[in-house]
């Protein structure tokens, strides 16, 4: 018996016990399945702590499977173990008859206990590339999420699949081998239905696949939940970031010996990021307190900049790096400019009416979601304003409504979406510009989920700008920086965020950014358990204060770049489909990588299927947007090709004002770069080198 018969032979009888007898990895008997499938997969060299990348074993290896070669691949002539053991968990235990682009090298990585960030388009299966991996792993999955929406949607979502597959039978055992049922391919059980978990366990005492331990949940469901998670009795378990600033919860997950730590929406420990959070800083120091498990870092939307901040901020080691797919051609790419106001909302009202249903339409303030939602429902249609502003309880009928298409529109906030699984969205529009490319490209991919045809419009005034530039300007008091940098001067010792609140008598919000500020301007440490205190090498509090505004205003710099590449977008003449992939690192179809030979354009060939390209198609271009086109590659030897830009896509860059920075984009003489300091500056290629303003690094 060859290997790979062997780990899926082992990996079905685990499967099966635990389903019959309730069994988890830790119990008598347990181990001895679970850690023999965790030995296989990692070549028989690793097993128990070990194999769960919990430290400095399978995590240091390159290949970590003997015949694999680089990046975890098997090598040529050799069988695919892994990737046949992940396939056929994803079969068996999720039902899904094949994966995506990128979701099997991520697995493959993670499985192999390599730290793993993976970018993939919002509905491009993220999730299963830890779900699917951590039924394999011995020990649980800690998932790290903003939202209790995202967090209730994923406990929803795996209990479902895996109550039926993981629970004790109710029935004797059967008599037929689990090899015999393996060689079927067929599920081990019907998917379990039902309503909505309840965070630790059902009325029958028995726990869930997955559970949450957040503010929504009670006393009593947190503590369930911890307990379950100590006793290896559930394989996922949810939580919000703020949480882990506490000692016992540490504590908890120590014991539990965690897998996998998962970070969901990982843009958001970045500062460069489009949803940053202070909140998610203390993560890599987490990370190393519970022994280094083997880390899942998120997100749909990363910028090569923001991808290093994660690694960084994470404290990932050897990273396997995994972004595949931003290309979304079934969405169909527009902008309606408008110089009127009064013309901009009355073609808005048209277009909502007009466009296939369901649709979301995103506005700047919860004003405007509630205006729209109004004006539209007088049309006939089924709309529903949504905002932060609403009670719990009224999103959440809201949500219900929408994803069971009991509404035709929903008008909201960035506050909708994440959480959200709704794969027939037909229209995303967007009333104003997004305050990013990153938020815009995010809120979009929640069209066309399914695949089918799908439009995502932009409705662009210029003087719209002006609001987002207002946003980005940030503005910060000065006054409240010094007086909380005198506070946590006289303080004995390091004190709570509230218990600062309340001296200083700022709202808790506004003092985690003041926190954050004060902390880049090496003035104020966090610690591990949440609490702040002044730093040891802190300056006096003006000097702090000034410090701190720097930063801030860096920050705003950043913020500003980042609207006026929405401009960009807005205003671009060219193919926008290739314009949103140039700025997340990738090139259109028919691109040609610039590192390896000239080409007539870094921006790729033109979608047909944006605005701009319908606009001027060339005779005899089909119109679907699915069908594949055929490119005619330039040839570098030919004497009429243009020479690759001297400044080519992702590569490092030093300006002599600017400092270091990553080129993100090219068109033509334009070359994009994103400055770590100074945010996004489109520069003249030419007269940089002109004037040697502008170096490779």
């Amino acid at each position: 018996m060859n290997r790979r018969d062997r780990t899926t032979r082992l990996l079905t009888i685990w499967l099966r016990r635990r389903r019959r007898s309730g069994l988890s990895p830790s119990d008598p008997g347990g181990d001895l399945v679970g850690d023999a499938v965790a030995g296989d997969v990692a070549g028989g060299d690793v097993s128990g702590d070990e194999g769960r990348g919990g430290g400095d074993g399978a995590g240091d290896g390159a290949g970590g499977g003997g015949a694999a070669g680089a990046g975890g691949e098997p090598a040529d002539g050799e069988p695919d173990e892994i990737g046949e053991l992940i396939r056929m968990v994803a079969r068996e235990g999720f039902g899904f008859p094949q994966l995506r682009d990128g979701q099997l090298a991520a697995m493959r990585a993670v499985v192999q206990g390599r730290d793993t960030l993976c970018v993939l388009p919002t509905g491009g299966g993220k999730s299963a590339v830890y779900q699917i991996p951590a039924l394999v792993l011995a020990g649980p999955a800690v998932v790290v999420s903003p939202l209790i929406a995202l967090q209730r949607d994923q406990v929803r979502s795996l209990t479902e699949r895996l109550s039926a597959l993981l629970a004790p039978a109710a029935e004797p055992a059967a008599t037929e081998p689990p090899e015999a049922e393996a060689s079927r391919g067929e599920p081990p059980e019907a998917e379990a239905s039902g309503g909505e978990p309840s965070g630790a366990a059902s009325a029958s005492g028995q726990v869930a696949p997955a559970v949450a331990a957040n503010s929504d949940a009670s006393a009593a469901a947190r503590r369930a939940a911890f307990d379950a998670v100590r006793q290896g009795q559930t394989e996922f378990l949810f939580l919000a970031p703020e949480q882990l600033a506490r000692d016992d919860v540490r504590a908890a997950l120590r014991e539990a010996k965690p897998s996998l730590f998962v970070v969901d929406e990982a843009h958001c420990v970045a500062s460069w990021g489009h949803g940053f959070r202070p909140d998610y800083l203390r993560l890599g120091q987490v990370i190393e307190d519970l022994g280094h498990p083997t880390v899942v870092a998120l997100t749909a939307t990363a910028a090569p900049p923001v991808r290093r901040e994660i690694r960084e901020r994470l404290r990932m080691r050897e990273t396997v790096e995994v972004v595949s797919g931003f290309d979304r051609p079934e969405i169909q790419l527009s902008v309606a400019s408008f110089t009127s106001e009064e013309a901009k909302r009355a073609s808005l009202i048209e277009r909502i009416a007009a466009e296939a249903k369901p649709a979301l339409v995103y506005a700047a303030t919860r004003r405007a979601t509630e205006e729209l939602a109004a004006e539209v429902t007088e049309l006939g249609l089924t709309a529903h304003a949504y905002h932060a502003g609403l009670r719990a309880a009224h999103r959440r009928e809201i949500e219900a409504d929408f994803l069971a298409d009991r509404c035709d529109v929903v008008i909201a906030t960035t506050a909708f979406g994440m959480g959200i699984d709704k794969p027939n969205v037909r229209t995303v529009i967007h009333a104003e510009v997004a305050d990013s490319l990153d938020s815009y490209y995010q809120e979009i991919g929640r069209a066309g989920r399914d695949g089918q045809p799908a439009l995502a419009c932009l409705f662009y005034r210029p003087e719209d700008l002006g609001l987002r530039r207002f946003q980005a300007a940030g503005q910060v008091d000065e006054t409240a920086l010094q007086r909380v940098a005198v506070l946590l001067g006289h303080a004995e010792g390091p004190v709570t965020a509230r218990e600062l609140a309340q001296a200083a008598q700022l709202r808790a919000p506004t003092l985690q950014r003041l926190v954050d500020l004060l902390v880049d301007a090496d003035a104020v440490v966090v610690h591990d358990d949440g609490r702040i205190a002044v730093h040891p090498a802190a300056p006096e509090p003006p000097e702090a204060a000034r410090r701190a505004l720097a930063v801030a205003e860096t920050r705003a710099d950043i913020d500003r770049s980042r609207v006026e590449m929405m401009r960009a977008y807005a205003e671009t003449r060219t193919c926008r489909r290739a314009f949103l992939l140039a700025y997340f690192g990738e090139l259109a179809v028919g691109g040609v990588d610039p590192e390896a030979g000239s080409a007539a354009s870094t921006m790729g060939e033109p979608c047909g299927n944006c605005d701009s390209c319908l606009a001027d198609r060339s005779p005899g271009r089909g119109t679907d947007p699915c069908e594949p086109r055929r490119v005619e590659p330039n040839q570098s030897d030919d004497p009429a090709a243009p020479a690759a830009p001297p400044f080519p896509p992702g590569c490092a860059v030093r300006h002599v004002a600017w400092g270091d920075g990553q080129v993100v984009r090219v068109e033509g003489d334009q070359v994009t770069v994103l400055f770590d300091g100074a945010g996004y500056r489109t520069l003249s290629a030419t007269a940089v080198q002109q004037r040697s303003l502008l170096a490779r690094t």
